[in-house]
């Protein structure tokens, strides 16, 4: 009676084998599922190797040359989504493409070769992410008209007037289906004209949002295809050279 006491009280002998035969625990390995990520950083690929972080065991440590860098489930998704888009379009493009290509391609669902200049995706990368601010204009905090200011000054070396109405006003107006990289995109969000944005191609525009900041959508979401005015274009603007 004793003896079964103790065997009752001692979760390290649940699996107590009285037969003497050892039988192997199955090892189970967790199933990712890999799902689309709106916020999305691609690093360049690199040739590692991987041990697993005991306190953790979906969190590995890379080891590169003299660094450690933390992989989370997150980045294994993101991982997969890169594999997923070499292996489904032209390997070599897709290797000569940089990371901002490789990551626009995801957001704007498109093949490398049909993404926008490099200038200009370049330039509006460094705002994804940014967080909106009311009549901001700088990487701490930015509203709508403000960022297509920014963009303009640094990508056509243009200045845009400040408000997203007076950016409809001088712009000319053309046909959703004329839209071209760096048109504008015009919505009557709280009355009139009062949303702007970048359109980057594939239906998808880029823009300050309240809510998420700087991020990407597409103009055939519901709520912006019921608040869609139309699209204006700056004529005459030239991409200045990259740097």
């Amino acid at each position: 009676m004793v003896f079964a006491i103790f065997l009752s009280s001692c979760s390290a002998f649940k699996s107590l084998n009285l037969t003497g035969r050892k039988q192997a625990a199955p090892v189970i390995t967790p199933v990712l599922k890999s799902k689309f990520i709106e916020e999305i950083t691609v690093t360049a690929p690199a040739s590692v190797d991987k041990t697993e972080v005991k306190a953790d065991p979906q969190i590995t440590i890379a080891s590169t040359a003299g660094s450690n860098i933390i992989e989370t489930p997150a980045q294994k998704e993101e991982a997969n989504e890169i594999a997923q888009l070499m292996a489904s379009r032209n390997v070599s493009n897709v290797e000569a493409a940089s990371a901002t290509q490789l990551k626009y391609s995801i957001l704007l669902n498109t093949e490398v070769e049909s993404l926008p200049n490099k200038t200009l995706l370049d330039n509006v990368d460094e705002w994804y992410g940014v967080r909106y601010r009311r009549g901001g204009n700088t990487k701490s905090g930015v509203d709508c008209s403000g960022f297509t200011v920014a963009v303009y000054s640094a990508v056509y070396g243009m200045t845009l007037p400040r408000v997203a109405r007076e950016q409809y006003r001088i712009s000319r107006k053309i046909s959703t289906t004329e839209l071209q990289e760096g048109d504008l995109v015009f919505f009557n969000t709280t009355g009139g004209v009062s949303h702007v944005g970048v359109y980057l191609g594939n239906n998808r525009f880029i823009h300050a949002t309240v809510s998420r900041g700087v991020m990407v959508n597409s103009l055939f979401e519901n709520y912006y295809l019921k608040r869609y005015i139309g699209a204006g274009r700056i004529d005459n603007k030239q991409v200045l050279a990259s740097n």
